[in-house]
């Protein structure tokens, strides 16, 4: 379920260059566009979380991909602006709607295994928006974009067809579906909140607007052009496999430092290329760098000693997936006046905030708690 989710977004990532082209928009009405899309997720994310109280996050996951399977096409047929912009909007509220249950069933799936496998979940989505994004470029380019979207489809029912019957059926926790806990008043769970987020805005960016960044500065091919994301995703999902031995070889600290060097290096390295190769050797080497960024800042969050797990978590997961909904939209904005290399060059500040904070990475050793 992972995989498929992360390969209808991974989808979603070539076809925007014909989208803004079909639909006529700007960069900054394309980035309006996927402001939609993160308000879609921001709405149905918590209307998700009330449901998996009532009923258990298997019922709410599984209505949540048959929603999720068509969006593809309806997005490929929206004749016009309002009718795509509907289209993204339900696109983005049942990726991030489905996104929390398939969270939630890891955990419950973890309990009952009583070992780790989240970490794996997540490669697992990173591969699914790699496979997405290396196939979309060569689909379109073949097929065309009904062909493309229609092939899409049904690779997304085949993933949820072997999923289906083996989803592991989960307990509904009627006592979580109206949550007392008020907002954290000291100012850790908000600063590794902003950890979270200045690692996801570039995460935000390279998804967003990689594919047009790549034909438009970089003169890439259709199919070039979605090897961009691809790359990312490619290095994300290998890091994750191996990110609990990683950090438990080399400890949070040095693993978070370590890693944001690498964004920094990959996305100036994007910025400055000379060609669409560079650039998109330079995204992989930001993948490496942002994979199990924000892993450490959820596990810093979830150990703050004498602060109930679920509320830091809460703070950091909404202030980090806010970033990268929302900044994309600024970055529109902004490449509509000076491009976009200007705009990503000015993305290693906000890594470089997180290599200031990296010390609060020891709380994901569980220093200073009772508990690792």
């Amino acid at each position: 379920m992972f995989l498929m989710n992360g390969f209808m977004v991974g989808c979603w990532a070539p076809k925007i260059p014909e989208f803004a082209e079909r639909l006529q928009l700007t960069k900054f009405e394309l980035g309006l566009m996927i402001l939609v899309f993160g308000v879609g997720s921001l709405v149905m994310m918590p209307l998700a979380g009330a449901q998996i109280a009532v009923r258990g996050s298997r019922v709410v996951m599984r209505a949540f991909a048959i929603l999720l399977l068509p969006m593809i096409l309806a997005l490929t047929l929206a004749p016009n602006v309002w009718t795509a912009a509907v289209a993204l909007f339900l696109f983005g509220g049942f990726i991030g709607a489905m996104d929390v249950a398939m969270n939630a069933n890891a955990v419950s799936v973890e309990k009952s295994m009583r070992r780790a496998i989240m970490s794996s979940c997540h490669a697992f989505w990173s591969l699914g928006g790699l496979l997405g994004a290396a196939i979309g470029g060569l689909l379109i380019s073949r097929w065309g974009i009904l062909g493309h979207a229609e092939a899409s489809t049904a690779i997304a029912v085949l993933f949820v067809a072997i999923a289906w019957p083996m989803v592991l059926g989960d307990q509904p926790h009627h006592d979580e579906a109206k949550p007392k806990a008020k907002l954290p008043m000291i100012p850790l769970p908000w600063l590794l909140g902003i950890v979270a987020l200045f690692c996801m805005v570039p995460e935000g960016a390279v998804l967003d607007w990689s594919a047009l960044y790549l034909s438009q500065e970089k003169g890439a091919s259709v199919a070039l052009s979605g090897f961009g994301y691809a790359a990312f995703s490619a290095t994300m999902a290998t890091m994750r496999f191996a990110g609990d031995f990683v950090r438990d070889w080399l400890g949070a600290i040095r693993t978070l430092r370590i890693c944001t060097g690498f964004a920094i290096v990959g996305m100036l390295t994007a910025a400055l290329a000379p060609n669409a190769e560079i650039a998109i050797l330079g995204f992989a080497f930001c993948g490496i760098g942002i994979s199990n960024m924000v892993p450490i800042a959820f596990s810093a969050a979830g150990n703050i000693p004498g602060l109930q797990p679920g509320i830091s978590i809460s703070v950091v997961t909404t202030l980090g997936y806010s970033g990268m909904l929302v900044a994309p939209s600024a970055i529109g904005f902004a490449a509509e006046h000076v491009g976009f290399s200007p705009v990503l060059m000015t993305l290693p500040v906000l890594l470089l905030v997180v290599l200031a904070f990296s010390s609060l990475a020891r709380y994901a050793d569980g220093i200073g708690d009772a508990k690792h």
